[in-house]
């Protein structure tokens, strides 16, 4: 009997481990990736500034132009909770809404969400 119980834990725990993952997919830095449609109105796990504050910087706060964009990762930093955050910026060079370069965006919710798409 104790053996078949720590043949079971010791499955679950070699599941376990094997589920667990650092960087999702893999991404580095260079690589392109695409903005797609949000789940929601709004996205949730892109952290594009709000409208005013787009507004004053002379920009025209559109979130709408922003899905399908390339955009290329510049920079991954992982968090002490265990998040992986990237910055992206467009591939064009050009800034989203005319007045940001650069925005982050939490990559493995980004990812299942749909609001980036590996391509």
């Amino acid at each position: 009997m104790r053996l078949i119980v720590l043949a079971i834990l010791f499955v679950v725990a070699t599941t376990n481990i094997n589920a667990q993952s650092t960087t999702p997919q893999n991404i580095k830095v260079g690589d392109v990736m695409e903005i797609g449609k949000p789940d929601t109105p709004q996205f949730k796990h892109i952290d594009f500034p709000r409208a005013n504050f787009i507004i004053k910087k002379g920009g025209i706060a559109n979130y709408k132009r922003v899905v399908g964009r390339k955009v290329v990762v510049t920079d991954i930093q992982e968090k002490k909770d265990g998040t992986v955050v990237v910055k992206i910026k467009k591939t064009d060079g050009k800034r989203f809404f005319n007045s940001h370069p650069v925005v982050k965006a939490d990559l493995k919710n980004a990812l299942e969400s749909g609001e980036l798409s590996v391509l």
